[in-house]
């Protein structure tokens, strides 16, 4: 009998030790890869990345929060545009004041990524707890005396158990450009009508919450709500919209720039939709040299939520993934 009781002991042990093992192991991140876009699913997450098309980020109303079933609201998160430097040429960029307002601006190496990279092709890394999506780009057009081939590399990292991932660019320059900076949609715009989907807009760099009425009529980028690096730089760089679930104020999307420092300019304007434009670094460049950013993009209860994720990576300028694990640094 007390053979058997020590056995009967020993296998509930056992059973004990298998469990907390496996309670220990993250959720499964779900991964299906298509030929036009890779889904991924977390516990908390849904979204998609884009193969063809539209690239870049991720896909349009695919950003799905599954504690409230809201989705973001754009043409996607994390998109890339092209690299440009200050003053105007006549190059094409275009001079309308609503759209780019009278903020002297010319190429330096093009396209567009989002718009007419036409087609990447993602890297799917899968590491314990985590799974991470590399895409990269090198530019074929340059502006005159200048050469293409500059690399973009996007990272996208998933992680179980949270609402939000992590991401970041790389850029690699081939030429040397006096004063050098890029533009991303960041979190991303949103499509609306009367502001009809959305409460209000939340930028950390201004005083007040913005409401989503003061976005019924367009306005250029320097008219309202723009931020310019040399004026000051603010203690967390957050721009966040707050969706409309059912009629009513549901959860918020962030977009936050783990170094406040690296932003030159950003934009939060209208024309036809609200536009975030963000522009980073602004510095010097050397042939050879390369810079970037890196972010938190996601969806939170408040702005308190915001900020307390915000500090837990704030100074981050980078994700390294090495022997299946990654790091921020």
């Amino acid at each position: 009998m007390i053979r058997l009781l020590s056995w009967i002991c020993v296998g509930l042990l056992a059973t004990c030790f298998i469990s907390a093992t496996r309670a220990a192991d993250p959720p499964e991140i779900k991964v299906t890869d298509a030929d036009e876009a890779i889904q991924i699913e977390t516990d908390a997450l849904q979204a998609r990345i884009r193969k063809k098309g539209y690239v870049s980020g991720t896909e349009r109303e695919s950003f799905v929060d599954k504690k409230t079933g809201a989705h973001d609201l754009g043409f996607g998160l994390h998109i890339m545009d092209f690299l440009l430097a200050p003053g105007w040429k006549d190059d094409g960029y275009p001079r309308d004041p609503k759209l780019h307002g009278d903020l002297p601006k010319h190429y330096i190496e093009g396209p567009q990524i989002c718009t007419k990279a036409k087609e990447l092709k993602p890297e799917i890394i899968r590491g314990k707890g985590f799974v991470a999506v590399r895409q990269s780009f090198k530019y074929t057009e340059a502006a005159e005396g200048l050469k293409a081939e500059s690399t973009w590399e996007q990272t996208l990292v998933f992680q179980p158990g949270v609402r939000y991932i992590l991401s970041s660019e790389r850029i690699t320059s081939v030429n040397d450009v006096d004063d050098l900076f890029y533009r991303i949609d960041m979190p991303g715009h949103i499509r609306h009508k009367a502001g009809d989907n959305f409460t209000q807009i939340y930028l950390s760099y201004q005083e007040k919450m913005i409401p989503s009425e003061a976005f019924k009529e367009d306005f250029a980028p320097d008219a309202k709500y723009l931020y310019l690096r040399k004026d000051k730089i603010p203690e967390r760089m957050i721009r966040a919209y707050q969706v409309k679930l059912d009629g009513k104020p549901g959860p918020w999307l962030a977009g936050m720039t783990l170094d406040p420092a690296e932003v030159c300019e950003a934009w939060c304007h209208q024309r036809g939709y609200v536009c975030f434009i963000e522009e980073l670094h602004r510095k010097r460049v050397k042939a050879g040299d390369s810079f970037g950013a890196t972010y938190v993009v996601g969806w939170f209860d408040d702005v308190k939520e915001m900020e307390k994720v915000y500090d837990q990576f704030k100074g981050k300028k980078a994700i390294v993934i090495k022997d299946g694990a990654f790091r921020l640094e």
